[in-house]
């Protein structure tokens, strides 16, 4: 902090409490952090009452909208695990309660898949690809992210339909994304950075919820693991990969 910045902005979770841990003066703006009060980083979403506030990632029925897409693009999806690291994603419990409550309205059983190191990731899928009818749910994690290349070609091997929450999956060989649109959000952030600049505290701009998800099939993937995505769904998609 020796170069004392007029603002900071922490694009995760892990990101963020770094940054709380460093000053509790400066003004901190997050992006993609999913518990903000139970994390401690600020005292309530509608009066931050800190240095802290930002913008979260979590709808309570994202998990059903990754399920009715996966059901989607392979109607005969019965098992899906949810895959993340317990240590960069505190929050994680929050996705599989949602993914879980509308587990049963897809006949679909939910399965999480906590994955601590990259020999981590190849074990767990390798186990649950033994089963027939499954899918993959990677929530937003920044081990997730770090390792979604990993995470990817692992999909592909196996043959496991896979949706992402980070919108550069599918660019990178991933099967479908359903994720926050991280442009809106950052420009949404720098509104706030404009108002801090401008004399607002950041104790007085209230948390907002996510405004915008953006979906991503990239068909290429979807032929090479055997699936025909339907038109209607294509057609609904914000970006189609060919």
């Amino acid at each position: 902090m020796g170069l004392r910045p007029d603002v900071l902005i922490g694009r995760s979770t892990p990101t963020t409490a770094a940054l709380k841990q460093e000053t509790a003066t400066i003004p901190i703006i997050f992006v993609n952090v999913t518990e903000p009060v139970e994390q401690g980083f600020v005292q309530g979403l509608a009066r931050p009452g800190g240095n802290i506030t930002g913008f979260t990632n979590f709808e309570a029925s994202i998990g059903g909208k990754w399920l009715q897409l996966l059901k989607e693009v392979d109607p005969r999806i019965a098992r899906v695990a949810v895959i993340y690291n317990p240590q960069t994603a505190p929050f994680a419990g929050l996705f599989l309660r949602s993914v879980e409550s509308a587990a049963p309205t897809f006949a679909v059983e939910a399965v999480a898949m906590p994955i601590q190191s990259d020999a981590d990731i190849e074990t767990a899928l390798a186990m649950f690809a033994t089963q027939p009818s499954s899918g993959l749910i990677a929530i937003p994690d920044s081990f997730t992210g770090q390792h979604r290349d990993r995470i990817i070609a692992l999909a592909a091997r196996y043959r496991l339909p896979a949706l992402y929450a980070i919108p550069s999956a599918t660019p990178s060989g991933g099967l479908m994304a359903y994720a926050v649109d991280t442009r809106d959000t950052m420009h949404r952030a720098a509104g706030y950075v404009d108002r801090i600049l401008k004399g607002a505290k950041p104790a007085d701009l209230p948390v907002q919820q996510v405004a915008r998800f953006q979906l991503s099939i990239n068909l290429k993937t979807a032929k090479a693991i055997g699936l025909d995505v339907a038109p209607n769904l294509a057609a609904r998609a914000d970006e189609v990969i060919e």
